[in-house]
């Protein structure tokens, strides 16, 4: 059954709820956006993000934008995101109107690429990806959302090979012994950063260790597409 609720009604309503967790009022919070260069969202904005209605009759609610969640979110110590998914305060929030009610973890997968989108159903009990195909490219939709996700799943995992290697190499600082397990998480790392140049996309700057030694060992497929940190 398709909800009447919005999005931005539980944004409004988790501004409201995340502003009385830190004991702030209106006046307040509206100071506080003002201080990170969003004067504009006055206490009388707030009033009408927090209290008016999205629809039928009474005061209209003010939409939330997407720069407003961001200095709003930040503005109450809050994700953004979480503005709009409150993990573990609601059942489900709402999804597209076309489509059902979803719990919010579901729809925070969806949000960060972690997860295929499944609007279609329930069919059988079940809820599942999009099968259409997408005019002019053959594709289907969910074969061109993996791609687009695709960054989403490679930039964390690059962060946790490069955190890996890096305790590597102390470890074979102090023991020689561990020299080959350095390497092994140094080719591990490499795979990752050449996925990344394979597809595009910039990887972000590599420790001077890593990267000198990512490069002596020839793992990389471009090394000249790798910067080191600068202290």
């Amino acid at each position: 059954m398709h909800s009447h609720q919005t999005a931005g009604d539980v944004v409004a309503a988790q501004i409201r709820r995340q502003r009385e967790r830190l004991g702030m009022n209106r006046e307040q919070l509206a100071a506080e956006c003002a201080r990170l260069g969003r004067p504009d969202l006055t206490y009388a904005v707030i009033v009408t993000i927090e209290t008016g209605r999205s629809g039928g009759e009474g005061r209209k609610r003010r939409p939330v934008t997407v720069d407003d969640l961001l200095v709003l979110g930040l503005a109450l110590a809050t994700p953004p995101l979480l503005l709009m998914l409150p993990l573990g305060s609601e059942d489900t929030v709402p999804t597209v109107p076309a489509a059902d009610p979803r719990d919010p973890y579901t729809v925070w997968q969806w949000m960060t690429g972690e997860a295929t989108p499944t609007l279609d159903g329930p069919i059988d009990g079940r809820y599942v990806p999009d099968s259409r195909q997408i005019a002019g490219t053959g594709q289907t939709w969910a074969a061109a959302w993996a791609t687009a996700a695709y960054p989403a799943w490679l930039y964390p995992e690059l962060a946790r090979r490069r955190e890996t290697a890096h305790k590597a190499r102390l470890r074979a600082a102090l023991d020689p012994s561990a020299q080959t397990e350095y390497v092994d998480r140094l080719d591990e790392l490499a795979q990752i950063v050449n996925d990344m140049t394979r597809a595009s996309l910039t990887v972000p700057a590599l420790p001077a260790e890593l990267g000198e030694d990512l490069k002596r060992l020839g793992l990389l497929d471009h090394p000249d597409q790798i910067n080191h940190e600068r202290h």
